[in-house]
């Protein structure tokens, strides 16, 4: 399988790259996890109780085994979540987590979550993927050789080359049927398809510039299928620069960006227009929010009502050769408005720890699964979830949307939670911390000898345990 990014960190505590979250779905388990419709289900915890909003009782399976074999108890559970607590796993995880009070074993089998106060979305954030249980005991490093209790194991990780995992037979679910998944990491585009080409290559998930994607349905030996999906792209601003601290630049750029175009010519129609955030579809999605549609002179508009000439800005981006492309697209649609935007281009590490650090002006990149549940909005536009403590890179803040976060994380009552939540998209739509872009298609190009392939609304991996392969 062909990856275009390496992964940043395979310690399910720390890693929230895409990369490494698909890649830490399929070796850790957690106490629960995501169906493909984004409601939970057991994974490690066969079942738990609720007796009251601050209190969570979970039950473990007692057939779960780490891949050294040691079982898994409710000690690695109480472990796991201490670590990230108590800061002696340094990361942004934790803000996720801080209304955790205490979390405590009774028993092997029993683990005890007791909150500060009620918080909605704690099962969601448990799932597999968000977090995983990690052995008592994990030396911090645990990322070099990552020892999970998931459907595959980890064998090795060449930098840059490949990470190498295989089928874990003592899983306690339903084994995959391949016994061994490479996932090649090849930055440029056009060598993951030329290996689908020549068969060193079987699958490409999401990783192939729309163009390609189109010369590749006319070879005979391999198929292509598509489904929309919920991949969120956005560009985002820091709101402490000067240039987008004023309202009127962010929304002259919003309405400098012909999305539709976009969607046709570069992605071949496989990206639909986003509102916002959350995805069509979520139980708390809205379309009542301002939008933004083409309008060069409305933007031209803004830009003489700042006063400003001239104005300019860099852009960051990857090395990537589609996302390069899109920011020629944005440079060029900006300069019809008279934006003069710099591309700086780095390759991914570097490109990724300036994001995180908030070392930017402005920059556009996905959410890739997270974007499913509406407690997302905390970990990006929450005003205390800044850098290092959340992904608010921008350093957005309003009292009003901080106050509708808090309570939609303790209200309980699912009905007054999406009215906060869709109020949120609202007044989130109005200060444009993000302009919202495209909800990406699914797309995966994969060698016809493979069957079984199944594409997750959220673009997950998890398929790779359900394929068989034709020799």
């Amino acid at each position: 399988m062909a990856l275009d990014e390496a992964p940043q960190n395979l310690d399910p505590r720390i890693g929230i790259d895409a990369t490494s979250e698909r890649l830490i779905q399929l070796m850790f388990s957690s106490l629960v996890r995501r169906t493909p419709e984004f409601t939970v289900e057991p994974d490690l915890a066969l079942s738990w109780d609720i007796p009251n909003p601050t209190t969570y009782i979970f039950h473990l399976r007692e057939d779960a085994l780490f891949h050294d074999g040691r079982k898994v108890t409710a000690r690695d559970v109480v472990f796991t979540f201490r670590s990230l607590l108590d800061g002696s796993v340094k990361s942004t995880k934790r803000g996720t987590f801080t209304l955790v009070q205490s979390v405590e074993a009774t028993d092997e089998r029993t683990v005890i979550f007791k909150l500060k106060e009620p918080f909605a979305p704690f099962l969601w954030n448990l799932t597999r993927g968000g977090v995983g249980i990690v052995p008592e005991g994990s030396a911090p490093n645990v990322a070099m050789n990552p020892i999970g209790s998931g459907a595959f194991k980890f064998v090795r990780y060449i930098p840059d080359g490949e990470v190498v995992l295989e089928r874990n037979d003592s899983y306690y679910g339903e084994k995959p049927r391949i016994s061994t998944v490479v996932f090649k990491i090849v930055p440029e585009a056009v060598v993951r398809a030329l290996e689908l080409r020549k068969g060193s290559v079987d699958i490409a998930l999401n990783v192939l510039p729309p163009d390609t994607v189109s010369v590749l349905k006319d070879n005979e030996e391999l198929e292509v299928m598509e489904a929309p999906g919920t991949n969120y792209q956005y560009i985002a601003f820091n709101l402490k620069d000067p240039v987008f601290s004023d309202l009127r630049v962010r929304k002259a750029i919003a309405h400098a960006i012909d999305r539709e175009k976009i969607i046709k010519y570069l992605w071949k129609d496989q990206a639909r227009s986003a509102t916002g955030v959350i995805p069509s579809g979520n139980w708390c999605y809205t379309a009542d929010v301002a939008t933004y549609p083409y309008d060069p002179e409305r933007a031209r508009e803004l830009l003489r009502e700042t006063g400003r000439s001239g104005l300019s800005f860099t852009f960051r981006t990857s090395t990537d050769e589609t996302t390069r492309l899109l920011a020629t697209v944005f440079q060029q649609q900006l300069k019809e408005v008279g934006i003069k935007m710099n591309i700086q281009a780095n390759e991914p590490a570097t490109f990724s720890a300036d994001i995180e650090r908030g070392n930017f002006q402005a920059y556009s990149r996905r959410w890739i699964g997270g974007n499913n549940d509406p407690d997302i909005f905390n970990l990006i536009f929450h005003s205390t979830m800044t850098p290092p403590n959340g992904a608010n890179r921008g350093f957005y803040a309003n009292p009003e949307v901080d106050r509708l976060i808090d309570y939609g994380r303790r209200e309980t009552d699912t009905e007054k939670r999406k009215a906060a939540y869709q109020q949120i998209q609202r007044i989130v739509s109005e200060d444009l911390p993000y302009v919202s872009l495209f909800y990406m298609d699914n797309v995966v190009v994969f060698n016809k000898r493979i069957s079984g392939v199944r594409l997750y609304r959220g673009g997950e991996s998890e398929f790779l345990c359900e394929i068989t392969v034709q020799d």
